[in-house]
């Protein structure tokens, strides 16, 4: 293929497949040439895998774009969308303007759907019609959110500011075989700003737990949940309100999977939003204690002093709707993800600030929650 003038140069050496997902998305938000190079740079195995892959591709034929490098194992990717400018929705100046329509990914692998699907989430901001995509793959899987994590915490926070998506299963794919099928469907959205400072009062927990057909006559999913609940002493635990903390749902699901697995998620309902923690079932491994493993992380985020409102892999997903709408999130920890995706966004002109306990971002400590704050500067809300 000829070689792509890039608008940008980015360096993906020292980080792994977020980078990649968000550059993408950015480019496709300001309708500009990407080149990045040492792509997923600081993995064991550098490159585009099956996943990174698919994710490309989707852009690329989503977007119109020309692509180099859209192979395994490439380190070095340029991305060129073709979008037709228009007129925001929300201010009423030029703007990238993306063709919805009905698309169909087969991963190939285990690879994650959910990743592909988080990478095509902010496109909303600039679709002109619906989006419907059509996955196959995996859907609860190491390295990536499960899929009731998606559809219970992270898009039921987005809509709350105005995205409007909604996702639909028709089969779970747990590792190896992968083989899950589920469709994302989205609308033109306007993304209202952001305000996740503060945690407000604990409301509820919320816990779905699926099981593979294979595992039903072992009560899998049941068991999970009880291992759970007896972790979290949830009859025990108070809220800032005084009341109980009470479950508000509790949902075991048999599913159909090409391979057996299992999974859970543990949702935490607060004033100002939700949190999710999550585990996987793995061979060996007591459905009991999966349970206990999420709401082990769960006790831990009720535990913190410092309550920020939302969970340590939310704080990265939501940076870029942050960029796009402005507004304010405390985050539990400024992880790696935190700090390369704020310095990603920087430059494409977003404008970020971290402030720590300690003051500002130069002093942050990465154990520490920080507030990251941002002006509306990328996409179809920039000039609100």
């Amino acid at each position: 293929m000829t070689a792509i003038d890039a608008d940008r140069e980015l360096d993906g050496s020292s980080a792994g497949g977020q980078f990649l997902r968000t550059a993408l998305d950015l480019a496709a938000l300001k309708n500009e040439t990407v080149r990045l190079e040492h792509v997923r740079g600081d993995r064991s195995t550098p490159g585009l895998r099956h996943q990174h892959l698919a994710v490309l591709e989707t852009m690329a034929e989503i977007c119109d774009a020309d692509v180099s490098g859209s192979e395994l194992g490439a380190e070095t990717v340029a991305f060129d969308p073709e979008l037709a400018d228009g007129d925001s929705r929300a201010t009423g100046t030029a703007t990238p303007q993306l063709e919805g329509g009905e698309y169909a990914v087969d991963i190939g692998t285990a690879g994650s759907v959910t990743l592909l699907f988080d990478s095509l989430l902010p496109l909303a901001t600039i679709l002109e019609s619906p989006l419907r995509v059509t996955a196959t793959g995996g859907t609860d899987v190491k390295w990536s959110p499960p899929l009731d994590y998606f559809r219970h915490v992270k898009l039921p926070l987005l809509r709350r500011y105005g995205l409007t998506a909604a996702c639909e299963v028709e089969r779970r794919g747990f590792y190896p075989d992968g083989g899950g099928r589920t469709t994302l469907h989205l609308a033109p959205s306007t993304i209202e700003p952001i305000e996740l400072a503060e945690r407000g009062s604990l409301e509820d927990v919320r816990i779905y737990s699926t099981e593979s057909e294979s595992l039903a006559d072992r009560d899998v999913a049941f068991r999970q949940v009880e291992g759970a609940l007896e972790r979290l002493g949830v009859e025990e635990r108070e809220g800032e309100s005084g009341s109980d903390l009470e479950i508000a749902e509790r949902c075991e699901t048999t599913a159909a999977s090409p391979s057996p697995g299992s999974a859970l998620v543990v949702r935490i309902d607060h004033g100002t939003g939700v949190a999710g923690f999550t585990a996987l079932g793995e061979r060996g491994k007591p459905a009991e204690r999966v349970g206990e493993d999420a709401a082990d992380a769960a006790n831990r985020f009720l535990e913190r002093e410092d309550a920020a409102p939302v969970d340590r892999h939310m704080a990265d997903q939501l940076l870029v709707f942050l960029a796009i709408a402005g507004g304010r999130v405390r985050v539990p920890e400024v992880t790696d993800h935190v700090a390369a995706s704020c310095e990603l966004l920087e430059d494409f002109g977003a404008a970020i600030e971290i402030e720590g306990e300690d003051g500002d971002r130069g002093e942050t400590d990465d154990a520490r929650p920080a507030t990251v704050t941002a002006e509306p500067s990328i996409g179809s809300s920039a000039s609100r």
